[in-house]
């Protein structure tokens, strides 16, 4: 059976093209990454829509790819999202009003993994980690949408505790936490 096939099988006799071509349509007009599940409900797919979801994907990466295209979907906080090839961030960034308006500072970046791999996390134990006071750097990345406020301790005065958000997860490309790389990979890149 070939994989038009069976997508059309799943998507409850909607064609490949048809499917791929919402999928398509859907990411163009959002800005945010939209699970297989939302884009299914969205098409009226019926109960495997998702999985048509996911070969439309693939068909639309393959087709984007064989054509030279600028962009790709990309699996980001638990959907997809319509992203542009690293080659061409520069003419991005040019447009958006300048290269820099995304970048962290180390101390920024520093904070942020700490949140990342830890959390929830105190601002008092980033503090203890980093070996500087942190509230002004949580603030910005508050600010950024980078981490949020997660709740608060169960412990004496009760502090805020911060995680990462779901635009974190958007701006560095990961599908989930779990796509974070393991510290120990990390010290063996740095060998």
């Amino acid at each position: 059976m070939s994989q038009a096939e069976t997508t059309e099988n799943r998507a409850g006799g909607e064609s490949a093209e048809v499917v791929a071509g919402g999928v398509e349509a859907a990411l163009l007009c959002v800005d945010k990454a939209l699970s297989a599940e939302r884009l299914a409900e969205a098409m009226n797919l019926g109960e495997d829509g998702a999985g048509a979801v996911h070969a439309a994907v693939e068909e639309l990466n393959g087709s984007y790819a064989s054509t030279g295209r600028s962009f790709r979907v990309e699996r980001v906080a638990g959907g997809y999202r319509l992203m542009t090839l690293p080659e061409h961030a520069g003419v991005v960034a040019a447009l958006r009003g300048g290269a820099n308006d995304g970048k962290l500072t180390r101390s920024a970046v520093e904070t942020l993994a700490i949140v990342a791999y830890r959390q929830p996390v105190t601002r008092a134990e980033v503090e203890a980690i980093r070996g500087v006071s942190s509230g002004e750097m949580l603030r910005s990345l508050l600010e950024k949408r980078l981490v949020d406020i997660a709740g608060r301790a169960e412990e004496p005065g009760r502090p805020i505790l911060y995680g990462t958000t779901k635009f974190f997860l958007e701006s560095f490309g990961l599908a989930s936490l779990r796509d974070l790389p393991r510290p120990e990979e990390i010290a063996e890149e740095d060998e």
